[in-house]
């Protein structure tokens, strides 16, 4: 069976798969959790009670910093108070008229949720402690141009233990790297509409390192939250959310929109549990069988398919009426496994196939098993595009419903 990409090579003018959005979490190793910061009050002879007072001038610190960023680089802070308003559309309309010089773009700051401690006794056993507890906090998004990784942002709470998150993509990092190897490129959004040398573009995307992010990440948690002095510690990254994306760039968009058209519409149709288990490398167990009709869930989202087990999704979109797009998303990177050396708690080391770590050192991993569930699901969209009699046709007859159940099926998706 050809695939979709030798099928149309004639119509397409270049194939690139590359990291997407990535999301990265920081963590103060001894400070995250309550026990970890419990221990350090004790260490500094500060009484539990009085841990709102020990984190009320780091939060004044947090909210001077930010203000004195905002004036050192000329940008603004500007308040959101409404859930609707899409912070994303905000930063777009600042660099409509301030453009893509590297700085700080803006700053955007938010009453959100956020994780905090709980100074607490416990009468039984008489001990002094934190729990740890939620609250709502102010929190800053300060929008940066890196020079080599793009807009990215870093989102800092003013509530202690100041867990960061920051923001990055893949395509924007790319971008950077076309314009210093003089590749012509154009852009549009998080996508490629054209390439010069999809090639070279394939093999820059694969050179994307965690050790040049971990760079990045640590400067600019000195930069937008300068608590590490009071600590001494540095933050501890690890991935919250990757999305690996695999386009096939089309010359035409009447070619694309008429085959995307057919690929949506078998997608819905004939994907099931097990055949999304397989796209994202997992083998139908009886235990794992057994949760599936709980953890599947195929979605129309506009012009989007989207198949999601567990923590995981795999979906099919148009972009820009000329690219196809092929998207793993992950929540939780330790739903996949890999074979590594683990290390035991007695000292000895052996290799196991286990979970992948969530550090963004597991970025390297990550992109070949993402790649997988990409190339996988290409795979099985290739046989479902072709005429009556095909071997996709004949495929999708082994297990596709009559025709009043398709009707039936439409008509009970989740809209």
């Amino acid at each position: 069976m050809d695939l979709l990409t030798a099928r149309y090579s004639g119509n397409l003018g270049g194939v690139l798969s590359c990291y997407d959005r990535i999301v990265i979490i920081g963590t103060l190793p001894g400070a995250c959790f309550a026990d970890g910061m419990t221990s350090f009050l004790h260490s500094r002879g500060i009484r539990i009670f009085d841990y709102p007072q020990f984190a009320l001038p780091l939060r004044e610190r947090i909210r001077h910093n930010a203000q004195a960023l905002a004036a050192e680089h000329g940008a603004a802070i500007e308040h959101v108070a409404k859930a609707h308003i899409r912070k994303e559309d905000v930063v777009a309309k600042v660099l409509a008229t301030r453009g893509d010089a590297p700085g700080l773009v803006h700053v955007i700051s938010a009453m959100e949720a956020c994780a905090t401690f709980q100074p607490w006794h416990d009468k039984p056993s008489g001990r002094t402690f934190l729990r740890p507890d939620t609250t709502k906090c102010l929190h800053y998004y300060f929008y940066w141009m890196d020079r080599e990784l793009g807009l990215i942002y870093v989102r800092v709470p003013t509530y202690c233990p100041f867990r960061l998150q920051i923001y990055c993509n893949g395509h924007g990092w790319l971008t950077r790297r076309l314009m210093r190897e003089d590749i012509d490129f154009t852009a549009a959004d998080n996508a490629f509409v054209r390439i010069a040398d999809f090639a070279r573009a394939q093999e820059l995307a694969d050179t994307f390192k965690p050790e040049l992010l971990h760079r990045h990440l640590d400067r600019y948690a000195r930069l937008c939250c300068p608590v590490l002095d009071v600590f001494g510690q540095a933050y501890h990254w690890s991935i919250m959310q990757a999305e690996y994306s695999t386009d096939l760039v089309f010359k035409s968009e009447q070619i694309l929109a008429a085959l995307y058209q057919q690929l949506a519409r078998e997608a819905v149709l004939s994907v099931k549990a097990e055949q999304v288990a397989t796209f994202l490398g997992k083998k139908i167990t009886p235990q794992l069988a057994a949760e599936i009709g709980s953890r599947l869930s195929t979605r129309i989202e506009g012009t989007c398919i989207k198949h999601r087990f567990g923590s995981c999704s795999v979906k099919l979109y148009d972009k820009f009426g000329r690219i196809l797009r092929i998207e793993t998303t992950t929540n939780d990177v330790s739903f996949f496994k890999h074979h590594r050396k683990v290390e035991h708690r007695s000292g000895r080391a052996t290799r196991e196939v286990t979970p992948l770590k969530k550090s963004i050192y597991s970025l390297v991993d990550l992109r070949e098993i993402l790649l997988g569930c990409n190339e996988r699901y290409l795979a099985f969209l290739s046989s479902l595009d072709g005429p009556p009699g095909s071997s996709g046709h004949r495929l999708l007859g082994a297990h596709h419903p009559s025709q009043a159940r398709r009707r039936s099926l439409v008509q009970g998706l989740e809209l």
